[in-house]
């Protein structure tokens, strides 16, 4: 028989060392504060050594205890791996986590996996937090942003930039010739940081706040809307809006000054590498994405 400590309190444990907060691991846990600081307790009891340094309502990991964190870690991961690895075997549905704009660009394509792949299921969930793959279910994530992520295998697919977009009638309307005549147009999410970013990289100081307050939105699915509408100034990757674009439903109030804002990833936990579902999404993505840049470029 192996000799183990109170599993119970080596969860607690490992949940405490990756937050070094017990507050949050207790909410991860499902438990109190208390409940969680009582474990740890009982742990550093049954090994006979402090796995916690305590500063009033402050905790840090003993050098012990960050020893056996990074090996708790470890043996989690290879646990939670064999349980993937079941899972696998008897629940075919890939997880995809992402915002609401990557998987509405997405979505078009997702049949074709599916043909190529009748036994894996697909499920798309949004949101626009990163995804903590150790509580949220995920497979898998897109990401926008400057990765890589520490413990993450992430694959870049695109560089991304951002751009103003409007109707060709909005512009028109409000005679926008340059980029300092946007700072007191009407702008959709005004004080987005991509606003801030791109106003820099077009050489153009902000000397006073938006004179709107405006309408803030949380995904650019909603930027596009608004601004096919007449609603404002919408600013976005030109990757995600090429039919709005072609079209000329929305165009680009400057074609020349698109402003690099990182890429879209394809991201997942080192340890889920080998995993059939994951493998076969991964090689299927990376194929569509090597075709696909031969005809869509984020730049003018």
């Amino acid at each position: 028989m192996r000799h183990l400590p109170s599993l119970p309190a080596v969860r607690a444990f490992e949940a405490a060392a990756r937050h070094e907060n017990f507050t949050r691991a207790a909410r991860e846990l499902g438990l109190t504060q208390a409940g969680v600081s009582y474990q740890v307790k009982l742990l550093e009891d049954q090994l006979g050594t402090r796995l916690f340094d305590r500063f009033n309502k402050r905790v840090k990991l003993s050098a012990a205890g960050a020893k056996l964190a990074r090996r708790l870690g470890v043996a989690f991961d290879a646990m939670a791996d064999a349980f993937g690895d079941l899972a696998n075997e008897t629940d075919g549905t890939l997880t995809i986590n992402s915002t609401q704009t990557v998987v509405t660009w997405l979505a078009p394509s997702l049949g074709r996996f599916q043909s190529a792949h009748p036994t894996i299921g697909l499920r798309t969930e949004t949101s626009a937090a990163l995804t903590d793959f150790a509580q949220d279910g995920a497979d898998l994530a897109l990401r926008i942003g400057r990765g890589p992520w520490p413990g993450l295998k992430c694959h870049l697919l695109f560089d991304l930039h951002c751009t103003p977009v409007c109707s060709p009638d909005f512009r028109d309307a409000h005679d926008l010739r340059a980029p300092h005549d946007l700072l007191d147009a009407q702008r959709l999410s005004p004080t987005d940081d991509w606003w801030t970013q791109w106003f820099v990289h077009a050489g153009v100081a902000q000397p006073h706040a938006p004179t709107s307050r405006g309408v803030h939105f949380d995904s650019q699915v909603a930027e596009c809307r608004a601004a096919l509408n007449g609603g404002g100034i919408a600013i976005f990757t030109p990757l995600f809006w090429q039919q709005e674009l072609t079209s000329r439903r929305l165009i680009r109030l400057f074609p020349g000054l698109d402003c690099p804002v990182g890429g879209l990833w394809l991201v997942y936990p080192e340890r889920f590498r080998n995993r059939p579902k994951i493998a076969a999404f991964r090689n299927w993505l990376l194929k569509q994405v090597a075709a696909m840049r031969d005809e869509v470029v984020d730049r003018p």
